[in-house]
């Protein structure tokens, strides 16, 4: 039996080393911009439209987030959370979460009328393959919320600002 096997095995040809499978089978290798680490998407007119909500009008709201340190430790605490969270970790998986931290933190502080522009995709289009579901977006909202927490944003606050989200979710859950 053995015998047989190894004869087997022998006869087996190997495969041809001159073929480039990746190209064979369509697999193509994804390349980071060496300045910002984001992989590169298809081109779009960016437009704060695409921010999903207006902003507040003033700048105080963006005070009790702590200004753009505040708001980008939030933004990027959200991802980092929803990453390690076992409800919906999946979803980031193989996701440029270095673009996703950039423009969370645009639209957060796009949204508290802290001085910036949004440059990221409008929330149909972001999230259109992501087959996100409403317990999923809770989870995220879960995360937000525990990061704001830790950055000591005052409760009444957070809600006005979950209060602007809140609409986008329309938009963002597709199943």
């Amino acid at each position: 039996m053995f015998s047989i096997i190894l004869t087997l095995v022998m006869l087996q040809e190997s495969p041809a080393s001159n073929i480039d499978w990746d190209k064979e089978f369509g697999v193509e290798e994804k390349v980071r911009d060496p300045l910002t680490g984001e992989f590169p998407i298809e081109p779009f007119a960016p437009d704060n439209a695409n921010a999903g909500a207006e902003p507040f009008d003033n700048a105080k709201m963006a005070s009790y987030f702590g200004g753009h340190e505040g708001i980008r430790k939030i933004a990027e605490r959200t991802v980092e959370l929803s990453e390690q969270d076992p409800r919906i970790s999946a979803i980031f998986v193989a996701r440029d979460t270095v673009r996703l931290k950039r423009t969370l933190f645009e639209q957060f502080c796009y949204l508290l009328d802290a001085g910036c522009d949004y440059s990221g995709r409008d929330m149909i289009t972001a999230h259109a393959d992501l087959g996100v579901k409403m317990a999923d977006l809770n989870a995220l909202v879960e995360n937000l919320q525990k990061a704001m927490r830790e950055e000591r944003v005052p409760f009444a606050v957070q809600n006005r600002f979950l209060a602007k989200l809140a609409p986008m979710s329309k938009d963002v859950v597709t199943r």
